[in-house]
């Protein structure tokens, strides 16, 4: 996990810093006594967060990040935001997309204290499938706002877990299966957030690939990796089809989804792990928990009682 911490006065720096940590981009201000910058990032691969405190006027034009780049205002606004003939206004409690990542875009940042989560685009394409097409476009974004208050607020909480009890801890975030677990969740709530091209809808050819032998395929791949970062698109690159006719063939045959059926197989692991640990050897629920990519501590023992009848602390104590 990376962490890093910017703070200037000097708005060359602060220029300089943009640059070489976003993308290339000029910024200005109209105060002559411009205000202190203060950023602090923290980042696992593919995903980074950070949390910037402006207290002043500042004009910015970026060049295409390259990366999804999601803005949650906490204080004060952002304002005359353009990109690709939009142009729009933030203010607190906002949560958008600023740009698409191949696009420009300029504005105004207004005495704000705002959030920044970035990730790599290719993020969307291991938890969804693009239109279909003997070469699938990537899975992308098509508008900046939340298609729902409910959506949002889903969103700003997950942004918020991540960075308070993800991030926040170094041991936690530099599991890779954390890390992996962590991204992917990100993604998918961005999917369902922001309205987006991703296609779910099995085709003719997906329904006939989703027979039990591509089931079994997955299955066997998931049992061999379940220890080792993995996306619905490595699994359904394993079992030589579509994202689309692995899902299908999860509901067809087993009446769940991949990852719900890794996140079972895993749980069993950690199940066997906290029979295996004993208390005086130092080992918690939590640090296996972590090992087996859960980084929701009461999500995972609200999960293994319902599988296992009991709390996770109570087979560790036996």
């Amino acid at each position: 996990m990376d962490t890093l911490l910017f703070e200037s006065d000097d708005l060359g720096l602060t220029e300089d810093f943009l640059n070489r940590a976003y993308a290339r981009m000029s910024i200005g201000s109209s105060d002559p006594a411009a205000g202190r910058a203060r950023i602090i990032r923290t980042a696992i691969p593919s995903v980074s967060v950070d949390e910037l405190d402006l207290g002043f006027e500042m004009s910015y034009s970026v060049t295409p990040l390259g990366r999804i780049c999601l803005c949650l205002v906490h204080e004060g606004t952002i304002r005359d935001h353009v990109f690709d003939g939009v142009e729009d206004a933030f203010g607190p409690g906002d949560v958008v997309s600023f740009a698409p990542p191949d696009l420009p875009y300029s504005g105004r940042v207004c005495n704000a204290r705002y959030n920044i989560t970035m990730l790599d685009p290719g993020l969307l394409d291991q938890v969804a499938a693009g239109a279909p097409g003997r070469k699938p476009e990537p899975v992308r974004l098509t508008g900046h706002r939340p298609h729902s208050p409910a959506a949002a607020q889903h969103l700003r909480h997950s942004i918020a877990y991540l960075r308070d009890h993800v991030l926040a801890d170094p041991g936690l975030a530099g599991q890779p299966l954390i890390a992996s677990t962590a991204a992917q969740h990100l993604a998918a709530g961005v999917l369902a957030t922001f309205p987006n091209t991703a296609f779910t809808d099995p085709t003719a050819t997906d329904r006939n690939d989703a027979r039990p032998a591509t089931l079994r395929q997955a299955l066997a791949y998931i049992d061999d990796h379940a220890d080792e970062p993995l996306t619905v698109a490595d699994i359904a690159e394993a079992a030589h089809v579509t994202v689309r006719a692995l899902q299908y063939a999860f509901r067809r045959h087993m009446e769940t989804t991949p990852l719900a059926h890794l996140r079972r197989v895993r749980l069993s692991h950690a199940h066997a792990d906290l029979l295996a640990a004993t208390p005086q050897d130092g080992t918690t629920v939590a640090d296996i928990a972590a090992r087996w990519g859960f980084f929701h501590p009461g999500r995972f023992a609200a999960q293994y009682r319902r599988t296992y009848g009991r709390a996770p602390h109570r087979t560790l104590a036996d």
